[in-house]
């Protein structure tokens, strides 16, 4: 058991002394090098054993930041669940928002594997060159916290500032003022870069719209630089679409659209998707006399990743 340890453990990994240091971890090269060692096993045995000593085939996971963490993004993130804690104390939406990476539509190879019959695979194109004539999609997703809903805007345009709060508002026309009729307000957690970015003037100038639409204050919390993981969108909603088309060629736009509607999990997620097809500008330019008029209240613990946009009157 000892040897197997010095073979797999982390610790040993790059070290120049371990003989798999250049080599993949697998079981059989494991058992060759345990029986050049003088031991008599074969590789089910090392299976078995690697269970026992608590290892399992493990995929590199995105999770260290490059450069230094903001001093105050533990602080940032432990902020962000407070506050949607005690708006969904009162009933009040909480909503984390993001964009999906966008997707080629075509006949194009998608990572992941179904079911098929034995030397039947589905055919795809042996490139990944855009076809110009299919375009992309771009998935706007909005995440219900509390009722563990999701809602996806389907672009066809520009992921702008513009198109993130028109996301929003449709998630709020199609689902949100059903299901929150009493709502004063609402929270929308979300990163700091991007379409939504905390830096935005369009962002804030197309969230003052939306608030005098729909006659409630909408507050705001972005997580720190490195801290996108955190947010509650990427492992709740976009993780479940991604593996519902898995292995899927996009070959339209009513396939995409039908593999969101049709995400769900054991744990009662629901999916809805609507198609936006909007052209969306990209580059406009905000004045500072524009972005002075938007009705900003920030919160006295960093205020340009925490505040609430209200009603002008």
């Amino acid at each position: 058991m000892t040897a197997i340890e010095r073979l797999v453990s982390n610790h040993t990994f790059g070290n120049p002394e371990n003989p798999l240091r250049w080599t993949t971890k697998s079981l059989r090269n494991i058992a060759d090098e345990l029986i050049k060692q003088g031991f008599k096993v074969s590789y089910q045995t090392i299976h078995r054993l690697l269970h026992e000593l608590g290892y399992s085939q493990q995929v590199n996971r995105k999770f260290l930041q490059i450069g230094t963490p903001h001093p105050d993004a533990v602080k940032q993130i432990e902020f962000i669940d407070t506050r949607a804690i005690e708006f969904m104390s009162k009933y009040q939406p909480v909503i984390s928002i993001d964009t999906k990476k966008k997707e080629d539509i075509g006949n194009f190879k998608n990572n992941g594997s179904e079911y098929a019959r034995v030397g039947n695979p589905t055919l795809v194109l042996d490139h990944d060159f855009p076809i110009k004539e299919l375009g992309k999609v771009c998935p706007y997703g909005v995440y219900d916290m509390a009722e563990n809903r999701g809602f996806v805007n389907l672009g066809r345009s520009r992921d702008t500032a513009e198109f993130a709060i028109e996301s929003v508002s449709r998630w709020w026309h199609y689902e949100g003022c059903a299901r929150y009729p009493n709502a004063t307000k609402m929270l929308i957690t979300c990163d700091g870069g991007g379409s939504n970015s905390s830096r935005s003037r369009l962002w804030k100038v197309s969230l003052q719209a939306f608030v005098n639409t729909i006659g409630i204050d909408v507050a705001v919390s972005h997580y720190p630089p490195g801290a996108s993981k955190w947010n509650k969108i990427e492992h709740r909603l976009f993780c479940y679409i991604s593996k519902n088309w898995r292995g899927r060629p996009l070959t339209s736009v009513e396939e995409v659209m039908n593999l969101i509607n049709s995400t769900s999990t054991k744990k009662g997620l629901v999916v809805k998707c609507v198609l936006d097809e909007n052209t969306y500008e990209s580059g406009k330019k905000v004045s500072d006399k524009l972005l002075n008029s938007v009705n900003l209240f920030p919160e006295k613990f960093h205020g340009e990743w925490n505040y609430t946009i209200k009603k002008l009157l």
